[in-house]
């Protein structure tokens, strides 16, 4: 059997994380036993993070929403609460965009989901 040296593939693995590392600080981007290490903390952040992107502007969007309906007097969770009932499905991306750009919109909105509440609210405090 033939013996299978792996010298080149080293080299061009080496190659590829170099090229990856290019603009890390210091000797992330010119030593390979740091760079390396560097690169799979890099990806795996990358990974984390792709997902906690989607976390923030949820948060971001639900923000809007509160301080716009706010304005007028209503919670985000009794805003939210009042658009289920009377039927609406928008969801958080829309409803903030319409809260920031077309305010005229989102006041009608406000008052359909302000009537569902009066409307359905008959013994609801305490």
């Amino acid at each position: 059997m033939a013996r299978i040296k792996r010298g080149l593939n080293k080299i061009k693995h080496r190659r590829k994380v170099m090229k990856l590392v290019k603009g890390f600080r210091a000797a992330r981007s010119r030593n390979y036993r740091v760079a390396n290490e560097a690169l799979l903390h890099s990806l795996s952040y990358a990974y984390r993070d792709r997902r906690v992107r989607k976390r923030d502007f949820r948060s971001l969007w639900i923000a809007r929403i509160n301080a716009a309906a706010r304005r007028e007097g209503l919670t985000y969770s009794r805003l939210i609460d009042g658009l289920k009932k009377s039927g609406y499905t928008l969801n958080r991306k829309m409803l903030a965009e319409l809260a920031v750009s077309d305010r005229a919109a989102f006041d009608s909105l406000l008052a359909t989901a302000k009537k569902q509440l009066n409307g359905s609210s008959t013994s609801s405090t305490v």
